[in-house]
């Protein structure tokens, strides 16, 4: 009788086991969109990860996505794209959007969100955003004058433009190509995200 248990204990182990590192499959774990998106770099394979810093699932992302982004192989391109659904989600993408440009965002990214989940602070403007990332390092004229250049309100246009080609409804979300999102629902979790999106990485490049 043990032994009847153990194997059938064993044997419920090992179904799970599959189901776990079953392949990804489109209309479940990632949506494959009708209407490819241009990739920024063509020849690289792309990773695009769309934000906004006051979201609380984004923040709690970072932990697992940053040191999967550490690793990735030379000819995987990631981007960050803020997700721009008005009011503060415009204020905190125009910011991430300046930080870029003054090519500083990798100094404070990490700040920018601890400052929000952590301190508490709404950060819902342009000036005390350049209040925050001044006691960062960052020069606060030059961070205003940056934030209300044409430049970024390119930027801002592109991606608004993004995200409606990639049909988002909510963040975080990544998309692989310009051609498969998901998120962490979909996935199954933030483990479960990166496991999707090596499976998409390697379907890409393999089409490349």
């Amino acid at each position: 009788m043990r032994n009847l248990i153990f194997g059938a204990a064993l044997a419920i182990s090992s179904l799970f086991g599959l189901a776990a590192h079953a392949e990804p499959v489109a209309g479940q774990q990632y949506v494959e969109l009708k209407s490819p998106v241009p990739v920024s770099k063509p020849g690289k394979v792309e990773v695009v990860e769309l934000f906004w810093y006051g979201c609380p699932h984004c923040y709690q992302f970072e932990a697992t996505l940053n040191p999967w982004v550490e690793k990735l192989p030379e000819d995987v391109n990631f981007v960050r794209v803020p997700a721009l659904f008005g009011g503060i989600w415009n204020v905190h993408g125009q910011a991430f959007i300046t930080l870029e440009s003054m090519k500083v965002e990798h100094k404070v990214h990490d700040a920018v969100f601890n400052a929000i989940h952590q301190e508490k602070k709404k950060l819902a403007s342009a000036e005390e955003f350049a209040d925050f990332v001044a006691t960062q390092g960052v020069d606060r004229d030059a961070f205003l004058k940056t934030f209300n250049s044409f430049a970024v309100k390119g930027q801002m246009e592109k991606a608004k433009k993004l995200a409606m080609a990639y049909q988002i409804t909510g963040v975080p979300v990544m998309v692989v190509g310009g051609k498969y999102r998901f998120d962490l629902g979909s996935a199954g979790g933030p483990q479960q995200t990166l496991e999707v999106a090596d499976h998409l990485i390697a379907k890409e490049r393999a089409a490349l």
